[in-house]
């Protein structure tokens, strides 16, 4: 009989050397599985049914979190996926008789929401940081830079001194499944990022004692640090980002509460408004899928819906303009 928890370690071992995937996915997939694992009792992968997944469907759509509140489908459907992919490596990897994987059937999921700042929003956000102050300086950049490039915030937060060159104006960046991708920065994040690189170098060693080309780009401001402090000690963090822009939303008024994932939204958003390719933003924002992308197509284009109040029988009443009318508007008769 085969040990189930044995096998959930193979699995992992197999997603971070064969599969090339990331720490964060890996903590993930083992967090799902072993909540299955909790949950079923189970010790030999044969006894994992489809009515056992059934129950465990149920657990989760009741389950209340730390919050009181439930999980949301997509969240029970992580789990369900990372348990699709542990019953394929079975399958395939240990040669184990297990349930088919795609008997698995994921809960239906809503249209995805897509929160993005309109351009006054986003100038009421980059006006709040207090640029006469070195915490001002450096949440500027953060702010400006996760709009320019469209960076995951965990992608941000790792960059090193050596990633950017403020000549090029780019930042090499690893990304999901620790792909290497380059993202660019606009005039005006370049200008912000270079302020925050002099006043780095120029007063770095005196406040935090240590050398200024030490490794984080962005550093922990707050509080004093030991001498014997870390590079890594003193990088910013994800929720020090994700806090930066709470505060920085609720000085602006902003009652839609953005999050650092908005502003990435919001930059796809702003270059399909002004007619990049989708291809070319599926690049830069790093997605594996162009599907992934399409959800940002979401977002009226206003030329478009200019054409359609102008020309669609339903806005201007029958008849209103004849066909040969409107296409002379576009082409020469």
């Amino acid at each position: 009989m085969a040990d189930i928890n044995k096998l959930l370690l193979h699995y992992l071992e197999y997603l971070e050397l064969e599969k090339n995937r990331s720490d964060k996915t890996l903590r993930n997939y083992d967090f799902y599985l072993r909540r299955f694992l909790n949950f079923s009792k189970i010790s030999d992968p044969v006894s994992l049914t489809p009515s056992l997944v059934r129950d465990f469907k149920l657990y989760l759509s009741r389950f209340i979190d730390k919050s009181n509140e439930k999980l949301i489908n997509s969240t029970i459907n992580y789990h369900l996926i990372a348990l699709r992919g542990f019953l394929s490596y079975l399958i395939r990897q240990e040669n184990v008789d297990v349930m088919p994987p795609d008997k698995i059937e994921l809960l239906k999921q809503g249209d995805r929401e897509i929160g993005v700042l309109d351009e006054d929003q986003l100038e009421r956000l980059l006006k709040q940081p207090n640029r006469e102050i070195p915490i001002g300086i450096r949440d500027f950049a953060v702010l400006q830079l996760l709009f320019s490039t469209g960076l995951r915030v965990s992608e941000l937060v790792s960059l090193d001194i050596s990633d950017i060159n403020l000549k090029t104006r780019e930042i090499s960046v690893l990304g999901k499944g620790r792909k290497r991708r380059v993202v660019f920065v606009s005039d005006r994040a370049a200008e912000a990022l270079e302020d925050w690189v002099a006043w780095r170098e120029k007063n770095l060693k005196s406040l935090v004692g240590l050398q200024a080309e030490m490794t984080p780009l962005f550093l922990q401001l707050h509080g004093r640090k030991p001498k014997d402090a870390k590079a890594e000690d003193l990088r910013l963090g994800v929720r020090g980002v994700q806090y930066m822009v709470d505060r920085y939303a609720l000085k602006a008024g902003l009652v839609n509460k953005p999050s650092p994932h908005t502003l990435r939204h919001s930059f796809a958003t702003d270059l399909l408004r002004h007619g990049a390719d989708i291809r070319s933003v599926q690049e830069m924002l790093g997605h594996k899928n162009i599907a992934t992308t399409q959800i940002y197509t979401h977002v009226t284009n206003p030329q478009l819906k200019e054409v359609h109040r102008k020309f669609h029988s339903g806005n201007n009443g029958w008849g209103s303009m004849s066909i040969r009318e409107s296409l002379t508007e576009f082409i020469p008769m």
